[in-house]
């Protein structure tokens, strides 16, 4: 079982040996200080994988989620979700799996660190030994393999480039810094950046920016690079 916990959406799945996913359903992730709100939309998303025949066969649960988290605590404080600081995301998952007859082993790894594990075992970085991997998408997060092994570091943060200051007199970003990789690249930064500079497409966000890009339109371009 797999659960995605980011700035936009929350999803799970249930994951076959060969990688192959099934019951796949998501919730988009509540806005606001609330930190129970956002875990409710966690419990609908175990919830509704419990339903599946193949709930009963699952050995192990694992969550990546946006960071920074603390994987020798099992907290996380995700930056794009504010009313999560250091909640004790491995645990509370865990009880939710207890109480629909499910008591496995719950790991939790940023979502970068995961995503990077995946592309190593079936994707892109397969049959290398030195990978970055990288999460454009509400942040920017990443991973590294190194020596052919999936390097975390003591809390599960390593690689987790968007966090890097590239612009030290940049604007300020969410996590207390300037000018980091997240607050230029990031999906919701390219939206912004392009709103900004007068763009008016229709869709409001990355993809209609990408779009718009794809088009022609300077100002969409403009924000890519």
């Amino acid at each position: 079982m797999a659960v995605d916990i980011g700035g936009t959406k929350i999803a799970g799945a249930l994951v076959h040996p060969d990688g192959t996913m099934t019951a796949a359903t998501r919730r988009p992730t509540p806005r606001g200080t609330d930190p129970e709100a956002v875990m409710a939309a966690v419990t609908e998303v175990v919830a509704e994988l419990s339903a599946d025949p193949l709930w009963e066969r699952a050995v192990r649960c694992g969550i990546g989620s946006a960071g920074p988290v603390d994987t020798s605590r099992g907290t996380v404080s995700p930056v794009n979700i504010g009313a999560w600081r250091g909640f004790p995301v491995q645990e509370r998952v865990a009880a939710e799996l207890a109480a629909r007859g499910a008591r496995i082993p719950v790991v939790l790894a940023g979502d970068g660190v995961a995503m990077t594990a995946a592309e190593h075992w079936l994707g892109a970085a397969r049959g290398h030994a030195n990978a970055l991997c990288m999460v454009v998408s509400t942040g920017v997060g990443g991973g590294l393999i190194l020596n052919n092994q999936l390097h975390t570091g003591p809390t599960g943060n390593a690689g987790h480039i968007g966090h890097i200051s590239v612009a030290f007199d940049g604007e300020p970003c969410a996590c207390g810094g300037r000018g980091c990789v997240e607050s230029l690249a990031s999906g919701t930064a390219i939206a912004r950046w392009a709103l900004a500079q007068g763009w008016t497409g229709p869709d409001p966000t990355a993809a209609g920016v990408a779009a718009s890009a794809a088009a022609g339109d300077p100002v969409a371009l403009a924000a890519f690079d």
